[in-house]
């Protein structure tokens, strides 16, 4: 009769189910994606010549230091995550990564982008990354995200940083242009998230979350989007008066400022549960696209800029 040895089996080595595809998931490719355009308009409205190679590098490195904020938020993140059916598919409350393993991925994927970003490109670029690392992870995911209803306020400042970075990488040093892209997107984040958490509320509260609409309720919940959309529309129009940003910026700063005042204003008007959800939805599915288009604008500002005196 054999003998089973239980106490090898439970130290034998745990075989991962885990595909490329889940690892992929952990960079969160959505908000990645969002990152690396902002970062490259960042980087193209910098001034001077940056050679092409260390422009591709310093892309890379933000993406990948993007995706480790991502990989370490969903390892610290994993039991709110099981709460919440928005998220329950994610990885690790699936247990095809275990949160150990994310948070080495994670952590790895962390130190090379900024360590390749400082010794490739500079130091002034590599370590404002490690801040954004470290200000998404410890100060919103282990400080804000769980004790205040302001999370996504403050803590919005880690994902307004991407084309901020990019300016150093290519500069060096810091200006008045990267700031107002900075401040466009920390204005733009409260209601684009509010506007979700509206219509997720039922999952935060579930996963004891302090999002606003679960502490404050949702009609201040309305009146904060309302009145941070205000700000954000006055905040992007304002370079094009000030002369950092040409007309076509600000004519489509404008258009677009105001489709988005429009669907906060119905947010705030809708107060009914059918209308309501329409209403936030409509606001969160558009915010995205206000934000593409805002600096599509301006990329395409740059490409026109730069293609005129060749075809002259």
């Amino acid at each position: 009769m054999s003998v089973v040895d239980h106490n090898a089996i439970a130290l034998s080595p745990r075989i991962s189910e885990a595909e490329v595809a889940d690892y992929i998931q952990l960079l969160k490719p959505r908000v990645m994606s969002l990152v690396i355009f902002t970062a490259l308009v960042g980087l193209v409205l910098a001034p001077g010549h940056f050679h092409p190679v260390l422009a591709i590098t310093s892309l890379l490195c933000i993406a990948v230091g993007a995706g480790a904020s991502g990989a370490l938020n969903m390892a610290l993140e994993g039991d709110i995550d099981a709460k919440m059916s928005r998220t329950a598919n994610r990885p690790i409350p699936r247990g095809r990564i275990t949160r150990p393993e994310a948070m080495a991925f994670g952590s790895t994927l962390a130190f090379f982008s900024v360590m390749t970003l400082g010794i490739l490109v500079n130091w002034v670029a590599g370590s404002l990354l490690a801040f954004t690392i470290f200000f998404y992870v410890v100060i919103y995911t282990l400080w804000l995200k769980r004790r205040t209803a302001q999370n996504i306020v403050i803590g919005g400042a880690a994902g307004s940083l991407p084309p901020v970075v990019a300016w150093t990488a290519a500069t060096g040093s810091l200006s008045v242009e990267p700031l107002l892209l900075f401040l466009i997107i920390f204005f733009w984040t409260p209601p684009h998230f509010w506007a979700l958490a509206l219509f997720r509320s039922d999952d935060y509260a579930r996963a004891g979350v302090p999002m606003l609409p679960v502490v404050a309720g949702p009609d201040a919940t309305r009146l904060q989007i309302l009145l941070y959309t205000i700000v954000l529309v006055a905040v992007a129009a304002a370079p094009w008066p000030l002369g950092y940003f040409d007309a076509v910026y600000g004519v489509a700063s404008l258009v677009l400022g105001a489709g988005m005042l429009a669907l906060a204003i119905n947010v705030y008007r809708r107060r009914e549960r059918s209308e309501s959800l329409r209403a936030t939805r409509k606001l969160f599915a558009f915010s995205i696209l206000y934000l593409f288009a805002l600096f599509a604008t301006l990329l395409a500002e740059v490409v026109v800029r730069a293609v005129i005196p060749l075809v002259g």
